[in-house]
Order: C-alpha cells, then sequence, then structure tokens
C-alpha cells in the first residue's frame, strides 16, 4: 500500500491531474463563450434564424444532420487551440530559444566527415582527417 500511496503523491501525478481539472473547466468556459457571444454574433450578421445557431440542422432523407452543433463545437476548439497556442506554447518556445542561445557551443562539424567533434579537437576521431582551430575559422563571406 505504500507503494501505491507514494505513486498516487508524485508530483508529476498531481500536476497532471491538476492540469487536467483546469482544462476541463477551461473547455467549458470556451464552449460559452462560443455558445453565447461568438455563435449569437455570427448569427447577426449573417441574419440567422429565430432558432438557436447551435441548433441549426437540416434534414436528408429522414435524418438530421445537427452542422449548427458541430460549427460551435469547432469554434470552441479554435478558440482553445490558439490559447493554447499563444499562452503556452510561444513562451515555453521562446523561454527555451533564449536558454540555447546562453549555451556555449562544445562540439563543431568536421569538414570532410561532417561529424561532431569536440571544438577543441585538432584532428576528427572518425575520419582523421585535420581540424583548423576553433579560434583560427572564419565564417564563409
Amino acid at each position: 500500500m505504500s507503494g501505491f500511496k507514494k505513486f498516487l503523491l508524485r508530483g508529476n501525478i498531481v500536476e497532471l491531474a491538476v492540469a487536467v481539472v483546469i482544462g476541463a473547466a477551461f473547455g467549458g468556459l470556451v464552449q460559452a463563450v462560443v455558445a453565447d457571444f461568438i455563435t449569437p454574433l455570427v448569427k447577426a450578421i449573417t441574419g440567422g434564424a429565430e432558432q438557436s445557431f447551435g441548433e441549426l440542422k437540416f434534414t436528408l432523407n429522414g435524418s438530421d444532420f445537427a452542422y449548427g452543433h458541430f460549427l460551435n463545437t469547432l469554434l470552441s476548439f479554435m478558440i482553445i487551440a490558439a490559447v493554447v497556442y499563444w499562452l503556452v506554447v510561444t513562451p515555453m518556445t521562446r523561454l527555451i530559444a533564449m536558454f540555447e542561445k546562453d549555451k556555449v557551443a562544445t562540439e563543431k562539424k568536421c569538414p570532410e566527415c561532417l561529424s561532431d567533434v569536440p571544438v577543441e579537437a585538432r584532428r576528427c576521431a572518425f575520419c582523421t582527417s585535420d581540424l583548423t582551430p576553433a579560434a583560427a575559422e572564419r565564417p564563409p563571406a
């Protein structure tokens, strides 16, 4: 039982559970924004029918196709994807790039075999070609 307790109380399990709960709440919030603000706005612009935008459907051979509900769900997905991209992916990409920029290069490419060799190496360990010291190398003009 102690192993199970230790497994449940690990940091990443608890963080994942919190993320799922917050994500579900955020999904509900976005659904409400789409249903209560965006779809009435689209309906007002396009001069939609008296019924709710989410209830729009057409019938074909006795089968109802609820395209309004699909459009609401699609709009919700697009909003969630945009928020995740702009508030999570973009800042994390910038943060990672900032850390990568400050990292000192420890390897370089061998000009003959294109293997990664230490910056201080004078001879390639793979093809044994002579390497120019890093201080003497010049970028191509």
